[in-house]
């Protein structure tokens, strides 16, 4: 492998109101390599990366293409040097199709549309993907845009690759065949940048790594100097058993054997087929499965975001049954539901922390014209960000620009500010850094012992046993195990999974 770097920054700086997001960076890619770029939530490794795909402007700093500088003014200069980034939320226009989507900025003078659906089908078979060049974008899933983005980089010679969070959303099969790609293409030259919270994944499969710290580089070196304990020293500074104490998940006793969730043999679909389980207050109880095992599903019938089966079972808050129409009749009773999709589902993202807050506020408790007072809401939404260390440049930030742990803790924050009696998390720490893992976590565990019933839906085994006094194993829409958190192991549940 050539130790020339393809593409490097010098003193890299980028601020925002005055603070930098990074600050002096000096990084390097070189061609055919994996480089790997973790850190926690703020770290600044989106925003370098944006800066090496000309997405946003540097305040300082020098880029060097193959040894040339130059100065990126759009994502179209760094589209022409043969820098591509696929972003953890896909650019794709879901109007147009697959095939349009691939030559979106490279249209020729007269294009046939056969031809073109024809060129993008060989691509797409090319690097094993099952997609339909003809089917519209905004009808592909999470995995099939991404796998899209990377075949238009492809499919315009890129030579630098970024990937930012690419498996955030992805099932094992899909992040395997996504790392088979990124071999093929390592192979064939192709450099790529990779941001990535599973620090696993950097382990394995890059070449190099760069640790970010608040805006800093702090180590670059290759992948085999560092195991998963070292990496998170560099990250967050001191060991992460300094930072949250261990906690002790024996089973506890329980403060009530009346359960304030009922779920009795609920259908829906093809995906939950007679799906019974309790949910304790003062309890966190975690469910755990394969994709596909109908635990997301579940959720979003007991908080009326889809419709159950008719006469598709029975689901009792308190012993009075229910069965909501719309999400905000479970809101009134005091459900809520923090969506595992916090980007789609989750908030308003040009809106400030604040405001979003606030809505959370206003969806359970303001009727009609009787609105709270300005200075009374305000009060509770700092209490709120205090409490839940919303660390964000100014309050009137706009969500768009927190990290990830942030954005999930304003959802949370949504959550918590109407009070509710009942809270189900799907998928807590999706795409959230090493530390904010933690802080979520705590924030969790206190919910429970403040007395409200609490369920926890996660594909990450040791959250779920990290998490959960009593343990749920779905599969084929049912529920087919359950274990205390003094008997739950990684084995059993995934046996009971599988099996």
């Amino acid at each position: 492998m050539s130790i020339n770097p393809i593409l490097s920054v010098e003193n890299a700086t980028k601020y925002y109101g005055g603070v930098p997001a990074i600050e002096a960076v000096d990084f390097d890619l070189r061609p055919g390599e994996i480089h790997a770029l973790v850190g926690e939530n703020g770290a600044g490794k989106s925003t370098l990366c944006k800066a090496l795909a000309g997405v946003i402007p540097l305040n300082s700093g020098n880029l060097t293409f193959e040894g040339a500088e130059f100065v990126l003014k759009s994502p179209r200069d760094a589209f022409d040097k043969g820098i591509s980034m696929v972003h953890q939320e896909t650019s794709l226009v879901p109007q147009l199709s697959v095939a349009q989507n691939m030559v979106l900025g490279r249209e020729r003078l007269f294009n046939s549309g056969r031809a073109l659906r024809n060129e993008a089908r060989q691509l797409l078979r090319s690097l094993n993907f099952n997609v339909d060049p003809a089917r519209p974008a905004g009808a592909l899933s999470t995995a099939q845009r991404q796998m899209v983005e990377i075949a238009r980089a492809v499919y315009n010679n890129a030579r630098v690759v970024i990937l930012d969070e690419p498996t955030a959303a992805l099932t094992p099969e899909e992040t395997d065949h996504l790392f088979f790609l990124m071999n093929d293409l390592r192979q064939k030259g192709v450099a790529m940048v990779f941001i990535s919270h599973a620090l696993e994944e950097a382990l394995i499969h890059a070449d190099r790594i760069t640790v970010l710290r608040n805006g800093r580089k702090i180590i670059t070196g290759d992948a085999g100097q560092f195991d998963r304990d070292r990496l998170i020293r560099h990250m967050i500074g001191q060991d992460i058993s300094q930072k949250t104490p261990a906690k002790d998940r024996a089973a506890k006793p329980r403060k009530t054997n009346k359960p304030i969730l009922r779920v009795e043999d609920v259908r829906m679909g093809n995906m939950v087929n007679n799906m019974s389980f309790s949910v304790y207050p003062g309890e966190v109880t975690g469910i755990a499965g394969l994709i596909g095992s109908g635990r997301s599903e579940v959720a979003k019938v007991i908080v009326g975001q889809i419709r159950r089966n008719f006469g598709g079972g029975h689901i009792y808050l308190n012993d009075r049954e229910i069965r909501y129409r719309l999400p905000a009749q479970a809101i009134q009773d005091g459900i809520a539901y923090v969506t595992e999709d916090r980007k789609v589902d989750g908030f308003f993202e040009t809106m400030s922390v604040a405001e979003n807050i606030s809505l959370g506020w206003l969806a359970k408790w303001a009727k009609g014209i009787f609105l709270p007072r300005r200075a009374r809401l305000r009060a509770k939404v700092q209490a709120l960000e205090k409490t839940l260390s919303i660390r964000g440049i100014g309050q009137d930030q706009s969500v768009q620009r927190l990290s990830g742990g942030n954005q999930q803790k304003v959802v949370i924050a949504k959550t918590l500010i109407q009070e509710p009696r009942l809270v189900i998390f799907d998928e807590p720490t999706r795409g959230v850094d090493v530390g904010a893992i933690s802080e979520i976590r705590d924030i969790i565990r206190d919910i429970a012992d403040q007395g409200a019933g609490v369920l926890v839906i996660s594909s990450y085994l040791p959250e779920i046993l990290d998490l959960s006094d009593r343990i749920l194993v779905a599969k084929g829409g049912t529920i087919v195990a359950e274990f205390s958190a003094d008997e739950a192991s990684s084995e059993k549940i995934l046996h009971a999974a599988i099996h």
